[in-house]
């Protein structure tokens, strides 16, 4: 096939296909050395984090529901940025419960995870793609933890029409973060910390604190992976359709601007921050008709990935599920295999 060599994608093939990560997995050097580079270089792409901010946690309401308590809370992020949270906890639960982190990706936003119509009302409305995450967590036993992310929902951007001209919920604020020496995927992986640090400040009582786990789909589960790699207080971790290699997705393939870390290639792939994650309980779910996360990709994704828990001393803490579709959470496939790496009951 002809190359035309006016586009700008003639070089930047050219340049994936070549590429070569200094830190790439090789399980040549010694583990630890690997990782302390490996975080150093994370931290690095993910630019300047935000400032901490006192939490200043706000109950607005709290409802006995049929099976759990619902309590509405916001705090605050970083100097003007309040995150807007729906804390789900099993009625019956006899002593502290694990806790369940429920990312949404690009959709209307958290109320999907609660299975809700919008975000202003109680209508019952199970969305498509089993994204009602925390309905389902609490299901199971768990908490559930539904926040807004940034660009989404209650927490969209609110700029008049006449400067919005590029459609994308999140255009306009990844390139600004980019222009402060930020990244929405560092702004985002940081209002997860803060939020769990929310949780240990207010509703330590009914949660147990060493059992988070972290569940999105798509944006929601490539926050739910850096954010595993940057807090170690995730002690288990679900992402879905969003771990892939970085050439085979957002590489070849239009995402949004959310998805980048300036320079990260220079350093890692995707799967070579599994070295940050390890031994932790990792289940990887994709769609093996996703056209945003190609499931060749994945699989050659999770060879790394597998390679790194095996060098970690976990080869049984990770595994790959796929689901028969596109890009969606498969819930009745991949909560099982949750269940059983992390090992987690109730009460």
């Amino acid at each position: 096939m002809t190359v035309n060599r006016f586009a700008p994608e003639s070089v930047h093939e050219r340049l994936l296909e070549a590429a070569r990560p200094e830190l790439a997995f090789d399980g040549a050097a010694d583990l630890d050395t690997w990782r302390d580079a490996l975080g150093k270089r994370l931290r690095e792409v993910v630019g300047a984090l935000p400032s901490p901010a006192s939490l200043d946690v706000r109950v607005e309401w709290r409802v006995e529901r049929d099976g759990f308590t619902e309590t509405r809370f916001v705090f605050t992020a970083e100097p003007g940025a309040d995150v807007p949270c729906h804390l789900l906890v099993p009625a019956d639960a006899a002593e502290p419960v694990p806790v369940v982190v429920c990312l949404q990706g690009h959709t209307s936003g958290m109320h999907n995870s609660l299975g809700r119509a919008d975000g202003f009302s109680l209508e019952p409305k199970t969305p498509e793609g089993d994204r009602d995450f925390a309905v389902q967590a609490v299901s199971r036993g768990y908490a559930a933890l539904a926040m807004e992310q940034r660009c989404f929902g209650e927490r969209s951007d609110r700029r008049p029409a006449d400067r919005r001209h590029v459609d994308g919920p999140c255009h306009h604020a990844s390139h600004v973060a980019s222009l402060l020496g930020r990244t929405m995927v560092g702004e985002r992986v940081w209002d997860v910390s803060r939020a769990i640090d929310a949780l240990t400040e207010s509703f330590g009582e009914v949660l147990d604190l060493s059992r988070i786990a972290c569940l999105g789909n798509s944006g929601g589960g490539t926050v739910s992976w850096y954010a595993a790699c940057l807090d170690p207080r995730i002690s288990a971790v679900m992402p879905s359709c969003s771990i892939c290699t970085y050439r085979a997705c957002i590489g070849s393939i239009d995402h949004c601007s959310d998805n980048y870390l300036p320079g990260a290639l220079r350093y890692f792939d995707m799967p070579d921050l599994a070295g940050l994650i390890a031994p932790r309980p990792l289940v990887v779910v994709a769609g093996r008709d996703d056209p945003l996360f190609p499931v060749a990709g994945v699989e050659e994704a999770f060879v790394t990935i597998q390679a790194v828990y095996d060098a970690a001393g976990a080869p049984d803490a990770c595994e790959l599920v796929i689901g028969d579709g596109g890009h969606r959470f498969y819930a009745a496939d991949a909560w099982p295999v949750f269940a059983r790496l992390a090992g987690w009951t109730a009460s």
